[in-house]
């Protein structure tokens, strides 16, 4: 129950700071979860990233205070995080239809977004196919690239095809890259790492198993301390089984599992060879944990 409880909290401290210059790592460490996993998991749990909410909730009170003729748009401006009248007015419009001024002339047109409720719904976690496995260190090496946490499911999947068109090609290795992506079984692994100190931004690494020896031009090494990791299993077609089982972690099984909480702000996606589109194809997803 304590992952939903967090996300209450966190709620209810952006709530609470909604005028405020807060950050994605301010609601982060009020809730002691990192950025990477309340994010991900607020974004699952309740179709909306924390930016996206904040921003919401803001505009709604705006429109409040315009139809209540408290303050004038400049002043509104300022209050609620924009730096000008026009960036205000511009993502007022874009998010109810209708300028600040529009609005006042007719407070039917307002967008409702009132404050999010979570509610635990439990369907089954503990049935789903996972072990929790204690593992030695390791490292991965890989392609990295950052994303945003807002722009990551539309990102990453273009950074694949990337890799795929250049390096995903029938024949032999020519050249220390090639090779390493042979050797080390590049693309068996999707990793995750918060740890870049950046506001709302992760690491994404295209990654195998790292074997020793140099590591070529444009490639990076990663190292994963001992510790236990819930290794969630799916059968089925990418990308979707392996998105309803993300869902599953977050909405059930993390809720109903007390005994867990997440380690570290990182996660890997396993990924088997074969055809991905195969009803039959296997992956799986790895989070950190560590005993309550």
């Amino acid at each position: 129950m304590e992952w939903m409880e967090s996300l209450r909290n966190a709620i209810r401290y952006m709530e609470g700071h909604l005028i405020d210059d807060i950050s994605i790592e301010d609601v982060a460490d009020q809730v002691n979860i990192s950025s990477f996993y309340l994010q991900k998991g607020f974004k699952i749990v309740t179709g909306y990233s924390i930016s996206e909410y904040i921003r919401y909730r803001r505009l709604y009170q705006a429109a409040l205070d315009i139809i209540a003729d408290r303050e004038k748009v400049i002043n509104l401006a300022f209050k609620y995080g924009y730096e000008t009248p026009e960036s205000f007015t511009k993502a007022f419009s874009r998010f109810h239809g209708v300028s600040p001024m529009q609005l006042k002339g007719d407070a039917s047109r307002i967008k409702t977004f009132l404050p999010l409720k979570i509610n635990i719904l439990m369907q089954g976690g503990n049935d789903m196919d996972y072990v929790v496995e204690k593992m030695e260190g390791f490292k991965v090496i890989g392609f990295e690239k950052e994303f945003a946490f807002d722009a990551g499911y539309q990102g990453i999947p273009k950074f694949w095809d990337s890799f795929c068109e250049k390096y995903c090609k029938a024949g032999m290795p020519s050249n220390d890259v090639e090779q390493i992506i042979y050797d080390c079984v590049i693309g068996e692994y999707g990793v995750c790492i918060d740890d870049i100190g950046k506001e709302g931004k992760f690491r994404y690494l295209i990654a195998g198993t790292y074997k020793g020896g140099e590591v070529p031009k444009g490639m990076t090494v990663y190292e994963f301390p001992d510790m236990e990791w819930a290794k969630f299993q799916c059968t089925g077609p990418m990308p979707g089984a392996l998105q309803s089982v993300n869902t599953k972690v977050f909405k059930e099984w993390f809720p109903e599992n007390p005994e867990y909480e997440i380690a570290m702000g990182a996660n890997i996606e396993w990924y088997a060879k074969g055809d991905v589109s195969a009803p039959d194809y296997e992956s799986s997803v790895w989070v950190p944990v560590k005993r309550r």
